[in-house]
């Protein structure tokens, strides 16, 4: 079989589900953590391995929110934006939507207007210095509840940053009925903030229909378990919905038990837009580019074939047209030159 590490290595990408301080890698989060030595994370980046070995879902979003609590300065919040940005230009991602959750770091202290424009200026930096463009979703936590939905949705519409174009939904989906949200969702979609809630990672596919019937789901973070309801993977398909699907993670928070047994290959044979992420990418060992190997292996691609499945990301962002047309047309011009050598 061919060796597509390579390949994928210069493909020119995009990025649609991945998460902020989930993109902190070892070096930014043990940066962080000998700043803030009170914090329960080690600052030595080996002991962080261990510390990123989780045992379920739920002790992925303990160990996830005491990194959320390193987060505690503006200038932290530049750091890590631009490192992140930093991270992606190395894969050539080009174009990032990068899930950002506000009330976190807000309600740990972060004057709110002194976060967007640390976010702002990161972006602006990353574009000018490295070439990757960062868009934002802003998300709810969904374990904060009701509360926390409204304080993201009024941070999101009164606070817009410029780089602001989608509303989400994260945290833990089992006892976090999506339906409660929907007056929240109403308003971003009203404001023209595109809708990209998770949903159907831990849960069944009713978690999706309700993301897709009461939050104006636009594209479904995870989706896992849709395979699971036929007539879902006719709709998704016939709607061109796309599914953020993120292989290694699944397995890292034990969505599905094995890569082998990853429901990918019956979402993309169904029709269904699927495009590949990394979601929060050093906790779970990986990267974009790796996330792309484990996808070409499991769907059996060649190197056309995977150029493909990064257009499927483009397709299915929220970039304007000629910007989607631009980088569709680089990821064309980077394969056929590739395969002409």
């Amino acid at each position: 079989m061919t060796d597509l590490h390579p390949f994928i290595a210069g493909l020119p990408k995009a990025e649609l589900h991945v998460h902020h301080v989930g993109s902190a890698s070892p070096r930014i989060v043990a940066e962080l953590a000998a700043r803030h030595p009170d914090s329960v994370v080690p600052s030595d980046p080996e002991a962080l391995a261990d510390y990123f070995t989780f045992t379920d879902f739920g002790h992925f979003i303990e160990v996830y929110l005491s990194v959320v609590d390193l987060i505690r300065t503006p200038e932290d919040v530049r750091l890590l934006t631009f490192e992140i940005a930093r991270d992606m230009a190395r894969q050539n991602i080009r174009y990032a939507e990068l899930t950002i959750t506000p009330f976190s770091s807000v309600r740990r202290g972060i004057p709110e207007q002194a976060f967007m424009e640390a976010i702002e200026d990161a972006r602006k930096a990353a574009e000018a210095e490295l070439g990757t463009v960062l868009r934002w979703c802003f998300d709810i936590p969904g374990e904060a509840g009701l509360d926390a939905a409204a304080e993201t949705t009024r941070l999101a519409l009164d606070l817009r940053p410029e780089g602001l174009i989608s509303f989400g939904l994260g945290g833990p989906e089992i006892g976090v009925e999506r339906p409660q949200f929907k007056p929240y969702f109403d308003r971003a979609i009203a404001a023209g903030l595109h809708s990209a809630p998770h949903a159907g990672e831990t849960t069944g596919p009713g978690t999706i229909w309700d993301a897709l019937n009461h939050l104006g789901a636009e594209r479904v973070g995870h989706g896992t378990s849709a395979t699971q309801d036929p007539e879902l993977l006719a709709y998704l398909a016939e709607h061109r919905i796309a599914l953020e699907v993120c292989p290694t993670s699944n397995i890292a928070t034990r969505a599905v038990t094995s890569l082998d047994l990853h429901p990918i290959k019956e979402m993309a044979d169904a029709g269904v837009l699927v495009t590949i992420n990394s979601d929060d990418p050093p906790m779970f060992g990986t990267d974009l580019n790796n996330e792309y190997l484990v996808a070409a292996r499991l769907l059996g691609l060649d190197e056309q074939g995977t150029a493909d499945l990064a257009k499927n990301a483009v397709q299915a962002s929220f970039l304007d047209a000629p910007g989607k047309a631009k980088l569709a047309a680089e990821i064309d011009t980077y394969t056929a030159g590739y395969l002409s050598e």
